[in-house]
């Protein structure tokens, strides 16, 4: 069986952009989100406004059936290693991804490690 491969994204100036009460959305990376979905990715969409804020932008813009489930950002992470040096986590910016596979991320990932 394949490994999963998890992938969490942001709402927030991720795929919708915030203009007033105004929510517009990034329609590269919207479509990269359901690129990656059908590439096997395992997605989930986090805000730090909440679970419910995520679900909600998703739904609004035509993707929750992308995502496994909805998050809210953790205001704390207890674990023994930084986030930069962990040995599986990639950070990519919303202005970059569009262009980039599963296979790619993971070969990205692959070249963090050496």
């Amino acid at each position: 069986m394949k490994k999963p491969f998890y992938i969490y994204v942001d709402v927030d100036e991720t795929f919708l952009r915030n203009y007033g009460t105004k929510q517009i959305p990034i329609p590269s990376v919207i479509e990269h989100i359901k690129s990656l979905k059908e590439q096997g990715a395992t997605l989930y969409c986090w805000s730090s406004g909440g679970a419910e804020y995520a679900k909600e932008s998703a739904e609004k813009f035509g993707i929750a059936d992308c995502f496994l489930g909805f998050l809210p950002k953790p205001n704390i992470a207890l674990d023994d290693v930084p986030f930069a040096k962990w040995r599986n986590l990639l950070e990519v910016h919303p202005n970059v991804c569009p262009t980039y596979t599963v296979e790619m991320y993971k070969e990205s990932i692959r070249n963090k490690k050496s």
